[in-house]
């Protein structure tokens, strides 16, 4: 398998990442703005499919129209001459001080109200350039104090805007669907639907729930402490993985944005098997972009930054082999087979069973031996972790 990324990759990259000035709560740039243009004939130079941006990435909050127009033209005309499409756009609603309460959730309706439109001006723009995912995170709707936040009333306005912004594509014919990016903390002390789960439990309270999925990130579901791998899965269960967001966490402190697969190796390896060849039982796999949404470290220069973004696309591509040659060792497979992992995707219920029969069925429990669990029947896990752990390391095919 090659190592050089292709256009078949679907590999993108947000403007905002290799983009990023470098500054932190804590110190200002170390690195000056990179150039919209620049970026994306760097990206197309070093491989990528595609790109992705907020509106305040390509022209500053408050710009003219005038000075928008020019900058969307510089952005079209480096997109046609370097064949990268814009897959996703987004829209910034949590750096300017307007809202530092939120956008949808604002507890001020005048910044709900604008920040809807600042959205569906972007949503307008999304469909002019072929965009078909737009992600909302929202990376400002929560608060720091539980007196601060009516947390039913701030959901109903979350619900109250997503529900507009489906009617708005739909009514304008757009073939645009959503992606909420759950977070679970920072820069809010507690973010509004901090994980998968919450996501998805929130859109099923939505009007039109078919428009709305998931754009779940590496570093957020880890920040919580929870299994990324574990979470895509689910998200594929539900047919809600409408985007991904991949970088790099080690453990559960601030949102680090490391390079793919620079943290947590192993759950990388378990991710990239499961989006290119789905679960082990024939589950889904995933055909979208494979999107980075990472920062080039603070202590890079701007050619530290081309290294970040050859990096990522690197390492997904050896992970990807690195899978592959793990679903094809038929020790793998023997050992899936000992750990009941096949098993589990039997139902439990023969064909046409009822719960009558199951009570009948005196094997189920009157005649089951649950004492031979006691120091035996082991399922094995640990022999099947060390072999995606040598196939990993490469000690294997």
């Amino acid at each position: 398998m090659s190592l050089t990324p292709t256009p078949a990759d679907k590999f993108s990259f947000g403007l905002w990442t290799l983009g990023w000035e470098a500054q932190d709560p804590f110190g200002g740039p170390t690195r000056p703005r990179l150039d919209t243009v620049e970026a994306i004939h760097g990206l197309a130079d070093a491989g990528a499919w595609g790109i992705t941006f907020h509106d305040d990435d390509v022209f500053p909050f408050g710009a003219s129209d005038a000075e928008r127009d020019k900058a969307i033209s510089d952005l079209k005309g480096a997109c046609t001459d370097t064949g990268l499409v814009v897959e996703m756009v987004t829209t910034n609603l949590f750096s300017h001080p307007v809202f530092k309460d939120g956008g949808f959730t604002s507890n001020d309706r005048g910044v709900r109200r604008f920040a809807l439109r600042k959205v569906l001006r972007n949503i307008d723009l999304a469909a002019e350039l072929g965009a078909t995912t737009f992600v909302m995170w929202g990376g400002r709707e929560g608060a720091e104090y539980d007196s601060a936040k009516d947390i039913n009333a701030a959901l109903e306005r979350y619900r109250e805007a997503v529900n507009l912004l489906g009617d708005y594509v739909t009514d304008k014919g757009y073939d645009i669907k959503f992606a909420i990016e759950p977070k679970p903390n920072e820069p809010r002390g507690d973010i509004l639907l901090p994980t998968v789960g919450h996501a998805l439990a929130f859109i099923n309270s939505l009007e039109r729930p078919e428009l709305v999925g998931l754009n779940p990130e590496t570093g957020h579901e880890q920040m919580a402490g929870l299994n990324f791998t574990a979470g895509i899965a689910q998200a594929l269960y539900h047919d809600k993985l409408f985007h991904i967001d991949l970088n790099g966490q080690r453990g559960i402190k601030y949102d680090q944005d490391l390079v793919f697969g620079h943290g947590d190796l192993h759950n990388a390896f378990s991710l990239v098997d499961l989006l290119e060849h789905g679960s082990p039982n024939g589950g889904p796999a995933y055909d979208g972009p494979r999107h980075f949404d990472y920062k080039p470290s603070r202590t890079e220069d701007s050619k530290g930054v081309w290294e970040s973004v050859r990096a990522n696309m690197q390492m997904y591509l050896l992970l990807k082999e690195r899978a592959a040659a793990f679903r094809a060792d038929p020790e793998v497979q023997e050992a899936l087979q000992e750990a009941k992992v096949l098993e589990l995707g039997q139902t439990t219920l023969g064909e046409g069973e009822s719960y009558d029969d199951l009570l009948a069925d005196r094997g189920s429990f009157e005649d089951f031996n649950a004492d031979a669990y006691f120091g035996g029947n082991g399922f094995g896990f640990v022999r099947l972790q060390q072999l995606a752990s040598e196939h990993l390391l490469g000690a294997r095919g």
